[in-house]
Order: structure tokens, then sequence, then C-alpha cells
């Protein structure tokens, strides 16, 4: 068990980032945050969204599909964020 601020007896509780739940909490690699098993699969999923939208407008594609999917997990993201 972690204890709380230096002089501290009360235990440390640890939150998921987006959704709050207090279960098992996951690192993604270059975020300080962490987050439940179903947050950091679509936090995860949105970094990689966000790259791949970038290299296909870079690359001059078609971004669409790319965009409507990630407005999707958008929407996820929140709507779950507001639930706590």
């Amino acid at each position: 068990m972690q204890g709380g601020p230096k002089g501290s007896a009360e235990p440390v509780h640890l939150e998921c980032a987006v959704c709050g739940c207090r279960g098992e909490l996951f690192d993604l690699p270059g975020r300080k945050e962490k987050y439940c098993l179903e947050c950091s699969a679509d936090v995860a999923t949105s970094i990689l969204l966000t790259t791949e939208i970038d290299a296909a407008t870079c690359s001059g594609e078609e971004t669409a599909g790319l965009v409507s999917e990630f407005v999707q997990l958008s929407r996820r993201l929140l709507a779950r964020a507001q639930l706590q």
C-alpha cells in the first residue's frame, strides 16, 4: 500500500485519468496518467489514429474514414469521463 503525502498516514487512491474508476491501472508510453483497461485501450487507439490521420494528410490521402473513427472514439471517451 502506498502512503499519502509525506507525513500522512492516508493511502493514495489512484483513479483512472479518464473515467475515475479505482481498479487496476495501466501506464501508456509517454503519458504520466494511468488508465483502466478500457480507457487505456481507447487512449492508445486515439494516439494511433492521430498519427495515421497526420500521415495521411501529409501524403495527400483521404482521411474521412479515420477522422470519423476518431470522432466516435472521442465521443466514447467523453461519455465515460462525464459519468464520473
